[in-house]
């Protein structure tokens, strides 16, 4: 398999504290793949520069002065149903969770939360996945995942490539990160594929974000 082009995202990010601001811009610069085409500090401004930024993505904060995150997904998807959020928050409360799932949050991640899993979730939910920082609720969900995976017997390398297959790594970036071949990496895909019964690597992805593996 050749090398994958990653699609461009568009992300607007909506934050009041200046320095968590800089920091996630900083971190949302060094992605290739992600264009942060605007920056506003309440939901008024988001709702004022949509027309113009027409991001694909929006990382909203919820406890924003003029108008809070939550008040601000509402308005989001009576005009833009197809923007994605990804709410970030620093509240781990299943009740407020919920309510942004059910106003239209694609996902939801505490600031607390490693690069690697905000990187990984801008991506998937891109893609048409919805994530969620773990709630007390997810312990049933997590043996689902696994029961799902052994019934498939994927290795433990295969379950590796997979998680990166999720990040948007390309055959290449894998090798270099596992210390592989990139004919290694193909193999691994190529199992992969076998063993789900797919035929292409976008039918690979489809099902990846389907089943949230």
């Amino acid at each position: 398999m050749g090398t994958e082009e990653k699609p461009i995202i568009k992300i607007m990010l909506a934050d009041d504290h200046p320095l968590f601001i800089e920091g996630l811009t900083l971190m949302l610069k060094r992605e290739p793949d992600f264009d942060l085409c605007g920056i506003a500090n309440n939901g008024r401004e988001v709702l004022d520069m949509l027309p113009i930024s027409k991001p694909d993505l929006i990382l909203l904060d919820i406890n924003m002065p003029k108008m809070n995150g939550l008040e601000t997904i509402k308005y989001i998807k009576l005009s833009y149903p197809n923007i994605k959020i990804v709410m970030l928050s620093g509240y781990f409360d299943d009740a407020i969770i919920k309510e942004a799932k059910t106003k239209g949050a694609n996902g939801y991640l505490l600031k607390s939360s490693q690069k690697e899993e905000l990187i990984q979730t801008i991506r998937m939910v891109y893609l048409g996945a919805n994530f969620s920082t773990p709630t007390h609720g997810d312990a049933e969900t997590s043996d689902f995942k696994d029961s799902f995976i052994q019934q498939y017997n994927l290795t433990k390398r295969e379950r590796e490539i997979i998680q990166y297959i999720k990040q948007g790594l390309t055959n290449q970036e894998m090798a270099q990160t596992l210390h592989l071949s990139v004919y290694t990496v193909e193999t691994h895909r190529k199992n992969i594929m076998q063993k789900l019964k797919l035929n292409s690597p976008g039918a690979l992805m489809k099902f990846i974000v389907e089943n949230q593996i």
